[in-house]
């Protein structure tokens, strides 16, 4: 089947072979199962498929399993004879061994291209959601986002939204009369919380040279779609920080790729792992958008799989737009484990051949229930399927083989030294320092202009009947010197007016949109 991905099917006791139909493949799925039955082998075998028909992959390597992909599986090894058992059982005939062309991505910059975004372009959304602020919090955070936006003060990493914060703190009360009440004990809290945040590894993402989507998007010699591999074993160990970060990359797609319409295969597929972590005690208002980035970036041509333990995992509204499952084995010890296979069953075609709720329960390893969409989008019924074996090496390659794809990337060099140019930080600062020195200045000359009053007050000549004065004239002043903070109030009042023009357009998630 030349416009679909192969991902299984079976002997007697299985069903018929299942493919995943390109033009079909961005409206979304999902691959679902408890650990170690297998969700990382079928994720690999999907990405494998989309490569080979020139689809690029974007994927988050959680356990550090699908480095392999960058080398051919080995004809020799242990696992050869029961692959060939299992392509023979499901009549998988055209199965060879291959490496892909991989591209590593890593956000602290060690096992792959450093991957860095801007705080301007994350927006104050998602980085309230990553620093868990209160509505409060995140009513200040949006409020310094506004004025670095309408001034020109470019947020680039967290040293400048620091200094920012600051600024909005030191200057509230002009700029309560515009934006609302800016508490000290807020400014605090969100200080607090970047520091955490940096404590965590954090400051790594925030920063430039900042991603090139387009990156994402080439295709080698041959036509293969590259696979973007991001290495997220260290990630993980910052939950919060690797669900908005992949939230931010999906939102950054969204915004930035064109209107494709329904195309013959997706632009991009972006495979989402341990997808729970997006939504647990995320928002209502960030899951509501979530859910419609989700149903329009279908038209984008990017399709989204996620991958999760169980399907209760993700929000109802989203599920129902994931057309294409493979559900591997749930168990079912506990009254909630029950619940949720049922659920799992239930949002699958039936097939009267077989009981779906007891054929989850029962599927070992590396076998699933499996529905796809077909003619029309209309889901296939649901299929008890072999998965078939990768053609690349399942499990890790060598600290050495990854450096060496790493150092022959053709993007080797592009991100890795850090850029550190001249943006709100370094332009508050020197509004600072120009105003101490207007500050200084102004008491010089009122220490002058006092100076010159005492000189004429002493210079007063008694006649014996009247005051006489000197026939020089005392200097006169119009009004008393400002002081500092007089001055940096009057500047942001002037530095306010008229600013409506300058807005920075941002997108649905609050990322800045730069259009096309």
């Amino acid at each position: 089947m030349s416009d679909g991905i192969f991902v299984g099917g079976g002997g007697a006791d299985y069903g018929e072979k299942q493919h995943l139909t390109l033009k079909y493949a961005n409206r979304h799925g999902l691959v679902a199962g408890a650990t170690g039955t297998g969700k990382t082998v079928t994720l690999q075998i999907l990405a494998e498929g989309f490569c080979k028909a020139g689809v690029p992959v974007f994927m988050a390597d959680v356990k550090g399993d699908l480095s392999g992909m960058a080398k051919a599986g080995d004809p020799g090894g242990k696992l050869h004879g029961p692959f060939m058992e299992r392509c023979q059982t499901i009549g998988f005939d055209n199965f060879g061994y291959e490496a892909f062309p991989v591209t590593f991505w890593d956000l602290f910059g060690k096992q792959g291209h450093p991957v860095r975004t801007t705080v301007a372009e994350m927006g104050p959304l998602l980085l309230a959601r990553l620093l868990e602020l209160s509505e409060a919090q995140e009513g200040v955070l949006n409020i310094a986002f506004r004025v670095a936006d309408e001034e020109g003060l470019p947020l680039l990493d967290l040293n400048d939204l620091r200094a920012m914060l600051v600024w909005v703190g030191e200057n509230r009360a002009a700029l309560g009369l515009r934006y609302g009440n800016i508490s000290t004990a807020s400014v605090g809290a969100i200080q607090r919380r970047l520091l955490v945040l940096e404590n965590q590894g954090g400051a790594e993402l925030f920063g430039e040279p900042a991603l090139d989507l387009s990156d994402f998007m080439f295709t080698d010699s041959e036509g293969r779609g590259r696979v973007n591999i991001l290495a997220a074993d260290t990630l993980m160990q910052s939950p919060r920080l690797y669900a908005t970060f992949l939230l931010w990359l999906l939102s950054e797609l969204f915004e930035e790729l064109p209107e494709v319409g329904d195309p013959d295969k997706p632009k991009l597929v972006f495979f989402f792992d341990e997808a729970h972590l997006l939504f647990d005690g995320a928002p209502k208002a960030l899951v509501d958008k979530v859910e419609q980035v989700a149903r329009l970036i279908r038209s984008k041509g990017v399709g989204v799989y996620f991958i999760t333990q169980s399907p209760d995992d993700i929000p109802e509204d989203i599920l129902g737009q994931l057309g294409n499952r493979v559900q591997h084995a749930l168990r079912a010890f506990t009254a909630r484990d029950r619940k949720a296979l049922r659920l799992a069953a239930e949002t699958y075609r039936e097939n009267p051949e077989f009981d779906i709720e007891e054929a989850i329960r029962e599927v070992g390893v590396g076998e699933a229930v499996t529905s796809m969409l077909q003619k029309k989008g209309v889901p296939g019924m649901a299929q008890r399927t072999l998965i078939r074996p990768p053609s690349s090496q399942l499990g890790p390659i060598t600290p050495a083989e990854r450096g060496g794809v790493i150092g022959a990337s053709a993007l080797s060099g592009k991100y890795e030294a850090k850029l550190d140019r001249n943006s709100a930080y370094e332009m508050l600062k020197a509004r600072a320092e120009a105003a101490a020195k207007a500050a200084e200045e102004a008491e010089r000359l009122e220490e002058e202009q006092e100076a010159a009053q005492r000189e004429y007050n002493a210079g007063r000549r008694y006649s014996g009947s009247r005051v006489g004065r000197s026939t020089s004239k005392p200097v006169r002043r119009s009004s008393r010197s400002k002081s500092f903070g007089q001055q940096m109030q009057d500047m942001v009042v002037k530095e306010l007016t008229g600013t409506t023009g300058r807005r920075i357009v941002r997108g649905l998630l609050g990322g800045l949109f730069k259009g096309r």
